[in-house]
């Protein structure tokens, strides 16, 4: 039977209204089973640490387990890559990080695309890191450390936590805009940098704020500046780099993502709920404890950072040659 036009086309309307009410009431039932958060670092490390806050919140505020996965590797690209090819149900999610912002460019053949393949969904936090030597190390200041590296040239070790890492693309970066000559010399991690910081094997490192501060109250560490653009209000007399060089700026930063696809309402729901948790009282402490600030983002917002941050730290690689292990 050929329907009249007029009743095809409310028929039709009607689908598609009772489509998009059963889309909306199965995002408003979101989660109604356990949901994975995937970490591209080693349990105990600093994007773990900040992804179980988050988990623990968000199975408070949503009544379902937050699990955290670990998957370390390949500059946590093991991990993203998991979540890219998982189901957009929301059951999946992934820590995003700077760390995911420079592989891009590290790695040539990546089989997805960290901007475009992973849907943002909200930042989480923020932290400095600071730029620190050994006590027994000449330069007190930033300004004595360039001048001390242009006449000593080669001279100067600086540890990282690995190739890629937060503490090595700030090194790279103040290298470039200083244009001085330092030896990189990975760990596997941030505890071996630190130690051997802390013996005097290598010279400058640039720190997570959560490992430093109290190494530096104890006078085992001294600061030379942080990488923020302004100076970090726990450490108010230790000067920015960005006061002696406008262009730098490399903070270690954190948020949540999902797989391409991911439904417009789970991705709202999921943004509201760490925003809000972002304003608790307790939160905020736990993460000022860390070393970090919340970092309470829209979607879109935090979209745009992922790919400024991208953009950013490719240009300083390629400027840099810097290889994969």
């Amino acid at each position: 039977m050929k329907l009249p036009r007029r009743n095809f086309l409310q028929l039709a309307a009607g689908a598609t209204a009772q489509a998009a009410v059963s889309h909306f009431a199965w995002a408003q039932a979101y989660p109604s089973r356990p949901v994975r958060i995937v970490v591209g670092d080693a349990a105990g490390g600093a994007p773990d640490t900040v992804a179980r806050l988050i988990g623990q919140l968000l199975a408070e505020r949503l009544g379902q387990p937050f699990v955290i996965e670990n998957r370390p590797g390949a500059g946590t690209n093991i991990a993203t890559e998991s979540v890219v090819r998982a189901p957009p149900d929301g059951y999946t999610l992934l820590v995003v990080s700077n760390s995911a912002a420079s592989s891009a460019s590290l790695y040539e053949k990546l089989n997805f695309n960290i901007v475009s393949d992973i849907t943002p969904v909200a930042g989480i936090a923020r932290a400095p890191l600071v730029m620190v030597v050994n006590p027994s190390f000449p330069a007190k200041t930033v300004q004595e450390f360039v001048a001390y590296a242009k006449t000593n040239p080669g001279a100067i070790n600086m540890a990282s936590a690995g190739i890629g890492t937060g503490p090595h693309m700030a090194g790279e970066l103040f290298k470039v805009l200083f244009g001085i000559n330092m030896v990189h010399v990975p760990f596997r991690g941030g505890p071996p940098a630190l130690t051997a910081i802390l013996g005097g094997q290598a010279h400058v490192y640039f720190i997570a704020t959560s490992s430093s501060i109290e190494l530096i109250r104890a006078g085992k560490l001294r600061p030379l500046g942080v990488t923020t653009a302004k100076r970090w209000e726990v450490l108010p007399d230790v000067p920015a780099i960005g006061e002696f060089a406008p262009d730098y700026e490399a903070s270690i930063w954190f948020g949540v993502g999902a797989p391409k696809n991911t439904s417009a309402e789970i991705v709202d729901k999921l943004n509201k709920e760490i925003s809000a948790g972002l304003t608790d009282p307790k939160i905020k402490l736990r993460l000022a404890d860390l070393g970090n600030t919340g970092l309470s983002l829209l979607p879109g917002e935090f979209g745009k950072l992922i790919a400024n941050e991208t953009t950013k730290w490719g240009k300083v690689i390629r400027t840099a040659n810097i290889k994969p292990e």
